[in-house]
């Protein structure tokens, strides 16, 4: 049976040790490295001066991995490139950044090429299809499956197919884009890149082709790798929040819309072979959603008319689609009515359509008299362009042109003003007439299916918007407010038990609250705005467009009532009647938050007037409750460790508290690409989550450079969904007791909390830390560069540690090789319990075999010290540190160099391995290359960032890599060396795979 597994946690891509037609993915990517080796080669040859080509290619023999234990390679490395000037590091910065970005591309083909393999062996085995005998149990497995392997594995384990059923009806699977700053190719730079990848599937695919088609397309890859490389890396301007909205949207264009369809097809199949009496589920049951455009934590950009222009940008994007698909579908179904008979009900549309419709009717009826499929189709057509007219109305207005009673489209028409599509479920109505009339006459039309399942997945929306922001703008908003109203005590000065009492009055009566025209500070009126914006939102696209409104650092019952009170102000909630389509969701981030969140929740749930705000959903139409848990924060507050097990805690209070409270809970969980950050293969994250607490539901966040590694090609994308839907269907099912184990959890309490008083005494309570990360990582030259409208710290100017963001944070660690955040302060944690007692050994042995969550931490901090280069890492602190810091600098380095053993030894141990990755030679084979090969341009980074900051000091001087300054010939300003700095940070990250 194959297995595949998803790009693991730093997304590099992870492969199983079962081989794809006898050829596994290490030996693939041995045989078509050559290849990309040689075309990178080709082209360095034909674009650089033959001696910088030949520095370059020296430079790559020596981080070869086969070279490793060369004496002195990395000495050898340094000399050389101390020999260039800042032209040729500029040069060597660009060709190893392409080398690396050539062997992802390398890598998720090879990805997609196996997972189609798979299906391909699924398909010939058919009938016939047998489950690998040698399999591990389905509760303990941690490769993933596809739907066909799990279903049948479920059959003979007897899941009884009413269980089945009842949990298909409930699947709620939301993936939410984000546009954090952490995607730094430009998009101009990924068009070439998936060039660069369909003409490799021409070269290397499995039909034969002859030596001179081999030729042609070898050709065309140099000339588009050559063309690539003359294209600018670096974004030549800050990107606007549209742009970024523009980027996201790229990967539903080119791969989403027609990915979807193909998964609910998979899932009918493989549900016919092994379940046949249970009920295909709604087409929705996997649904997207995005901070692109609408997340304003921290980022001023993110203004109400961004938010409105996105969703009228995103419904223009669903429109166009739809009118070139429904365009197709006219062509397609010349049914005519001599020769096939028609249903009533859509004959009697037709009618109702053409008084309403006239010009079409004059237009259309004479050539479609007898083709009643057409003449409704374009009816259709005529209503799609009415809408499209209407949004592109909408977008140029503004969320405060306010409509009422009027119609923005004219018409000669006094039957109906609205003529376009009010809402998506009078063009889906359409459709399923259309569909209906032919079922039954016998006829199926697969685009039409394909349609409708698209129109069920992203109505005219595309993706619902999530609303973020900040809690405190919500309490000084309402502390504003009450001291223009002359209360006997502000908003500010009330204590907690205050604030829930005198909110929860404001929420039940029906006096408005908040002033009409009245001028307000600009934060004040931005945050009341956004409420208003989303009621028009709301009103204009319906309540699909933004359900949800996340508080980041949330801490209190009232930061939840905060945003009702506002909700209600603008007309988005009336709690008097309790109706409400609209989510406040709570982020938990720190540590503090996420112990305290089961507390906080619970004092909400017990009253009648925050419960009947709840939306209802499910067959048992119970309220939901969605809670978001941020990895990112309470990994920087505490460490990795501690992070995982209060969240895991967290989690499994809160379901218990929403099965006594009879709630429905989804769980959305704010992961990024990296380890520090939440980040590793989604298969095995869903799978480690606490029994009981999926049901079905479940929600994140994908961010940064993980959209470009798993949606860029279409059977990548697939492979991806169908592992996070059968991944929320095991665990779902498959439940077991090992997270209730008392003696497991007393264990992992001890653990999380030595990790994290480890953690906090180097990164919280050493005073030289926040100096070192200043000086020894790029993290200033990472704020600089253009790939971001968010700015990198929370408050301008602000140095210190609260200020930054977790997603820099990591950036800066990973660049500079230290990825501290991913595994800090484990080896001390796990070497106290073992000096208390040492047999506990064996114990951390049968949790590494038997617990999910378990195995998952130790996979994920076994995958991160693979990658750490404390040589590299050390190189970095010596030349960047200067003499000053080289005491306190040695010593933060001598506790790092510490743990790091310590934390390797360990896990070594844990896992009876005696390499890391072992297990899994393939993987290992691809970080050990990246991991030589990067090492140039760490050196390179060095180099250029001591130049850069010497700058600072000094007005541009000669600047030559190779002699002083007085022998150079060239003077160099401090932005083309800053220019060369980014670069090598564009290198870094795509050879690390991870950015943050």
């Amino acid at each position: 049976m194959f297995m595949l597994k998803n790009p693991p946690n730093e997304n590099i891509s992870n492969h199983s040790t079962v081989s794809v037609d006898d050829q596994d993915p290490g030996y693939l990517l041995q045989q078509r490295l050559e290849l990309v080796e040689d075309l990178w080669k080709t082209v360095l040859k034909s674009e650089c001066p033959p001696d910088q080509t030949e520095r370059l290619l020296r430079l790559k023999q020596l981080s070869d991995p086969s070279n490793s234990k060369q004496d002195n390679s990395s000495q050898a490395i340094v000399q050389l490139i101390t020999e260039m000037d800042l032209a040729e590091a500029i040069s060597a910065a660009r060709a190893f950044s392409l080398y690396f970005q050539l062997v992802n591309i390398l890598e998720q083909r090879i990805e997609e090429d196996s997972y189609l393999n798979s299906m391909k062996k699924e398909n010939l085995e058919n009938s016939n299809y047998k489950i690998d005998p040698f399999a591990p149990a389905l509760a303990s497995q941690t490769a993933p499956a596809t739907f066909r392997q799990l279903f049948e594995r479920l059959r003979r384990l007897n899941v009884p197919p009413a269980q089945l059923d009842a949990l298909m009806r409930e699947m709620d699977i939301r993936l939410v884009f984000t546009a954090h700053p952490t995607e730094i190719v430009r998009h101009t730079v990924r068009h070439k890149q998936r060039r660069v990848a369909t003409l490799l599937q021409q070269l290397q695919s499995n039909n034969s082709i002859s030596e001179a088609e081999k030729e042609i397309f070898r050709l065309q890859l140099e000339e588009e790798i050559r063309l690539w490389w003359r294209t600018d890396e670096l974004h030549q301007f800050k990107p606007t929040v549209l742009d970024e909205v523009d980027y996201a949207l790229h990967y539903f264009q080119q791969v989403l819309f027609d990915a979807m369809p193909q998964l609910r097809r998979r899932l009918t199949t493989a549900l016919a072979s092994s379940y046949p009496d249970v009920e295909i589920p709604n087409e929705a049951f996997c649904t997207f959603g995005s901070w692109v455009g609408s997340d304003r934590d921290g980022n001023p950009s993110v203004t109400p008319e961004i938010t409105w222009r996105t969703a009228c940008y995103q419904r223009q994007l669903m429109l166009d689609r739809y009118l070139a698909t429904v365009q197709e579908l006219r062509d397609q179904l010349s049914i005519s009515m001599q020769w096939s008979q028609v249903s009533s009900p859509l004959l009697e549309s037709l009618e109702m359509d053409r008084v309403r419709f006239p010009e079409v009717y004059e237009e259309r009826a004479a050539r479609y008299r007898l083709e009643p499929y057409r003449l409704k189709l374009s009816y259709t057509l005529e209503r799609l362009r009415l809408t499209q007219l209407r949004n592109k109305q909408l977008a140029d207005a503004g969320w405060q042109f306010s409509p009422e009673g009027k119609p923005l489209i004219s018409t000669n028409n006094s039957f109906d003003e609205f003529l376009h599509y009010r809402s998506v479920d009078e063009f889906k109505n359409e459709l399923e007439l259309i569909r209906n009339s032919l079922v039954s006459t016998d006829l199926t039309c697969e685009p039409l299916d394909t349609l409708l399942n698209q129109v069920h997945i992203f109505g005219f929306s595309l993706a619902s918007l999530d609303i973020r922001q900040e809690s405190t703008r919500h309490s000084d908003a309402l502390d504003e407010l009450t001291r223009y109203l002359d209360l006997p005590k502000s908003y500010g000065e009330m204590d907690e038990e205050s604030r829930v009492t005198w909110l929860m009055k404001e929420l039940q009566t029906r006096r408005p609250l908040i002033p009409p025209a009245l001028e307000w500070s600009k934060s004040t009126q931005e945050t009341i705005s956004v409420f208003h914006m989303l009621h028009r939102l709301q009103k204009e696209f319906g309540t699909r467009i933004c359900r949800s409104y996340v508080i980041s650092m949330s801490h209190t019952a009232s930061d939840l009532l905060e945003v009702l009170l506002l909700a209600k102000e603008s007309g988005l909630i009336d709690p008097a009647l309790g109706s409400a389509d609209f989510l406040v969701v709570p982020l938990f981030e720190t540590v503090e938050d996420l112990q305290r969140a089961p507390s906080v929740m619970e004092s909400l749930l017990q009253t009648d007037v925050y419960r009947e705000l709840l939306p209802r959903v499910g067959e048992k139409i119970q309220p939901l409750q969605e809670l978001m848990l941020g990895y990112s924060d309470s990994n920087k507050d505490s460490g990795f460790l501690s992070s995982n097990w209060e969240i895991h805690k967290a989690q499994i209070a809160l379901q218990d508290l929403a099965s006594r409270q009879g709630i429905a809970l989804r769980i959305f969980h704010g992961r990024g690409g990296s380890v520090g950050r939440g980040g590793g293969p989604a298969y095995q994250a869903i799978l480690a989550q606490p029994s009981g607490t999926i049901q079905g539901r479940i929600k994140i966040t994908e961010q940064g450079e993980v959209l470009a590694s798993k949606y860029s090609l279409p059977e990548l994308a697939l492979y991806n969904l169908e592992t996070v839907t059968t991944a929320v269907l095991q665990n779902s099912l498959v439940t077991n007791k090992l997270d209730a184990t008392p003696n497991w959890n007393e264990l992992m309490t001890r653990l999380a909390a030595r990790s994290r008083e480890h953690y906090r005494a180097l990164v919280h309570d050493n005073p030289e830390l926040v100096q070192f990360f200043q000086v020894v990582t790029p993290i200033e030259e990472i704020s600089k560069l253009q790939i971001s409208s968010r700015p990198a710290r929370r408050k301008s100017g602000a140095k210190d540690l609260s200020s930054l963001r977790a997603i820099p944070w990591v950036f800066g660690w990973t660049q500079s090789r230290f990825l501290l955040p991913s595994w800090f302060g484990v080896g001390t944690a796990l070497a106290t319990e073992l000096k208390t007692d040492p047999d506990q050994m064996e114990m951390l042995r049968m949790l590494n075999q038997r617990w999910p969550f378990f195995r998952m931490l130790i996979s994920k901090v076994e995958m991160t010290l693979s990658k750490v280069d404390l040589e590299v890492a050390h190189h970095y602190m010596v030349s960047l540190g200067g003499d000053d810091n080289r005491d306190a600098f040695a010593r933060i380095f001598e506790i790092i160099s510490s743990e790091y053993s310590l934390t390797k030894k360990l896990i070594l141990e844990i896992t009876d391995k005696s390499k890391l990755l072992s297990a899994d030679p393939a993987l290992q084979l691809s970080v050990n290359l990246r991991n030589r090969t990067i090492v140039p341009l760490g050196f390179l980074q060095v180099a250029l960032l001591k130049r850069l900051r010497d700058q600072n000091r000094q007005p541009p001087i000669s600047e030559d890599l190779s002699v002083d300054a007085s022998q150079s010939s060239r003077t160099y300003s401090r932005s083309e060396l800053l220019r060369g700095a980014l670069l090598t940070i564009n290198g870094i990250a795509a050879g690390m795979r991870n950015t943050g």
